[in-house]
């Protein structure tokens, strides 16, 4: 289907619609011209306010039209054209607007309005031909600037309707109607999606391998938007984006400096590179909620000592300055870093800052996140070249696997281009998915036109929904003391302009614009990580995480609670889909596609869970599946006691307490991933049961979920210093025992069934 004009509306405010007087005849037929000869569309809003509320649900609008003065019945209108027309402007810095005045009214207008319109239309002056013909002239200018580069031109060659005789086979989609399954997938996806399937034989859309052409100056453009000197776009996943930028800069023998809290592509990384690994130690709360590293970690002297106390890497290669640093920004749930701080530290003992940003690419178009993030603007002079993964698809709007890899030139030290496009080479396909590369072409554009609209919306609409939880868990207090709801990692108060406030008074536009109220620090400990430093961490406002009865800040088990598990499980079967799910936490993501449906929804489901709870409801009413496969463990149950009985389990057995040690423990390292890799190739590993895994040493990362970070990797021993992570596995696996059903991915763990019970294995070095 081509886009047209009539696509893209025309908003007209006027009061004079239908009036029975010359103004509102040459109106009406002024909207007659436009619909039946220019073949556009109108909408027509009578008030301001109208107006207003249709310019934020639309972002279609093509031009917009203001009548410049409402008549006197109308003078009930709370806000005026001048109000109107500067929050429009505010929100859309390019859509036309026009006035719609009478020549010797134009002496009133103010210079603020003329500075911020595109043109006026004369009510009585011009035909209405003539004033047409102009608005459609505003309109078709405005299309053609909405199209980025890349997409624009990917646009103009779909409708050319041009004879293809080069690869895709379905060329296209013409294939695709051969075969019933073929039409049934073409009618599926559209025309459109067919024909924009191009190959990299078509020389218009320019290269993505050699990046000239439009794809090149796509990728020269989101370098601006994005404050990089050099931007790529990589079609295979932010993981792929990791091993682009390590495969550029890092090779065998050389130090990476970890955090250990990353993700596994960057552990496989380091398995491509053979690179010697030392670790970065993420702090945790008592709710097991992953914090920052501590500050401290990035000095010179505690990187010279991680590299003294490795027994893996050779005396020879101890002086030597970790090559690649990986610190992931921001955490899951949300903890973002001073990045200016971190630099300052890491510039004197790291060769290269690599800032994995995979769910945090939106960070520049807020002032909320201000030195926040990898690609910010400081006056430091000296720092090393800086890189940065972003996922463009999770949180901006591109195309599932199309993500960004984003460089900043050290003060002295020059990224070559062509010496570091050996390397995406090495990782990028010759077939690019063309949509998915105008995907991040436009989600450049959207950034760029009103990325800082669009965050401040989308921000305050997070706080708004986090302030509600508080109001509705403090108006059931209200009631009855005991009665309860869940929470909110968040501040339960903060100050603004020098006064302390509950979170939940404070107005969410407030929140949204004072970064100071979501900065960690010591005095304020809602947190609960210890020693927090000044002006170090912030708490991104859109990651929420909810956190359910059980356990208090200080890490006190309560004798009933709720596991996250069983609320996000109920979630599921309602169709809300939660990213993360701890012990006694669940994160939500707030994003762009996030609507107050959504967040409505959200709320009365909890409730829902809520009221079963509370009257102990049959988990036969609750979770028919589960209790249709195990009806012995759950048949007569109901879902209160169900939660307490896991909550107990992990009472009685500290799960918490047993993560936490578990995961504060670096294993002593045997060799390096990438040689316990070799291993795995070289077909010299065995499956070796948990129970005779001690002193053993896995060829594979074992990653538990939650929380989803290595436990131990590939080339660690399972030695005594690592008894807290087999005893903690232990507990996982009897658990699962215990609950069937609660069976949580562990990646590196298979499960064997002897018995009627499941044991875990893992992949070790043959001894």
């Amino acid at each position: 289907m081509k886009i047209t004009k009539h696509q893209w509306p025309l908003l007209i405010i006027s009061g004079q619609f239908n009036m029975p007087n010359d103004e509102g005849f040459r109106l009406n037929e002024l909207v007659h011209e436009l619909e039946e000869v220019q073949q556009c569309s109108v909408i027509p809003s009578f008030t301001y306010e109208d107006a207003k509320e249709i310019f934020i649900s639309r972002a279609d609008i093509g031009v917009v039209v203001v009548d410049w003065d409402l008549p006197e019945e109308d003078d009930h209108e709370l806000m005026s054209a001048q109000e109107l027309i500067t929050f429009m402007r505010g929100r859309n810095k390019t859509v036309p607007i026009l006035l719609l005045t009478d020549r010797l009214e134009t002496e009133d207008i103010p210079v603020d309005v003329l500075k911020k319109i595109n043109g006026y239309l004369w009510k009585t002056a011009d035909t209405i031909e003539f004033l047409s013909g102009r608005i459609e002239t505003h309109l078709l200018e405005y299309i053609k600037s909405v199209y980025p580069k890349f997409f624009g031109m990917l646009v103009k060659y779909s409708e050319e309707y041009k004879y293809a005789w080069h690869t895709p086979g379905h060329m296209g989609g013409e294939g695709f109607l051969r075969s019933p399954a073929g039409v049934a997938l073409f009618k599926f996806f559209g025309e459109n999606t067919m024909r924009s399937d191009l190959s990299i034989s078509v020389p218009e859309l320019g290269s993505l391998l050699d990046h000239e052409g439009v794809v090149g100056d796509a990728e020269k453009f989101s370098a601006h938007v994005f404050g990089a000197d050099y931007t790529y776009y990589i079609l295979n996943g932010t993981s792929n984006v990791n091993q682009v930028i390590w495969r550029s800069q890092v090779l065998p023998e050389d130090i990476a400096f970890v955090d250990r809290n990353c993700h596994k592509s960057l552990n496989y990384a380091m398995v491509i590179t053979n690179a010697f690994p030392i670790y970065m130690i993420p702090r945790r709360n008592k709710r097991g909620i992953i914090g920052p590293v501590r500050l401290s970690e990035f000095s010179p002297e505690t990187i010279a000592k991680k590299i003294r106390d490795s027994k893996l890497i050779p005396e020879k290669l101890k002086k030597n300055l970790p090559k690649m640093s990986a610190l992931t920004n921001s955490t899951y749930d949300g903890v973002c870093y001073n990045v200016v701080n971190i630099k300052k530290e890491l510039e004197r003992s790291v060769a290269n800052l690599h800032f994995d940003e995979a769910w945090y690419a939106y960070a520049r178009f807020h002032p909320m996140y201000k030195n926040h993030f990898g690609m910010s603007d400081d006056d430091n002079a000296n720092h090393p070249p800086i890189f940065c993964s972003h996922s463009t698809h999770k949180l901006l709007t591109a195309f599932s696997q199309a993500s960004m890899l984003h460089i900043k030139n050290g003060s002295s030290v020059k990224i070559n281009p062509d010496e570091f496009n050996e390397s995406y080479m090495m990782h990028g396909s010759t077939s690019p998915q063309y949509s998915m590369i105008a995907s991040l072409d436009v989600a450049t554009k959207m950034m760029h036109d009103n990325g800082q609209v669009m965050f401040n919306d989308m921000i305050v609409e997070a706080i708004q929904l986090r302030k509600k939880v508080v109001s509705l868990l403090n108006d059931l207090r209200a009631e009855d003391s005991n009665d309860w709801f869940f929470g909110m990692w968040q501040p339960k108060t903060v100050v603004i302009n020098g006064k302390e406030h509950r979170f939940e008074n404070v107005e969410a536009e407030v929140l949204a614009a004072t970064q100071s109220a979501w900065v960690m620090s010591k005095n304020n400990s809602w947190h609960g990580f210890d020693d927090m430093e000044d002006d170090y961490a912030m708490l991104d406002p859109i990651k929420l995480t909810f956190t359910t009865p059980g356990i208090d800040d200080e890490g006190n088990m309560a004798d009933e609670g709720i596991p996250a598990g069983i609320v996000t499980n109920y979630l599921i079967d309602k169709g809300i889909v939660c990213e993360k799910t701890d012990y006694y936490s669940f994160l939500l993501l707030h994003s762009l596609g996030t609507t107050k449906g959504k967040q409505g929804t959200l709320l009365a489901e909890l409730f829902k869970f809520k009221e079963l709870y509370d009257r102990n409801a049959p988990l036969r009413e609750v979770f028919p599946e589960l209790t249709s496969a195990y009806p012995e463990a759950y048949g007569n149950v109901g879902l209160k006691t169900h939660c307490n009985d896991i909550h107990k389990y992990f009472k009685d057995h500290k799960l918490l307490e047993s993560m936490q040690k578990a995961f504060q423990v670096i294993p002593d390292q045997v060799m390096r991933p990438a040689e316990a890799y070799h291993k795995v190739v070289g077909k010299q590993v065995e499956y070796v049961e948990l129970k005779d895994m001690m002193n053993r040493v896995p060829a594979v990362m074992v990653v538990p979920y939650p929380p989803g970070i290595p436990i131990i990797m590939g080339g660690e021993i399972l030695n005594e210093k690592a008894k807290p992570i087999f005893d903690y596995l232990q507990k996982r696996q009897d658990f699962e025992n215990i609950f069937p059903g609660y069976q949580s991915d562990i990646h590196g763990v298979e499960r064997i069934e002897k018995n009627g019970k499941k044991y875990f294995r893992t992949m070790c070095i043959k001894q």
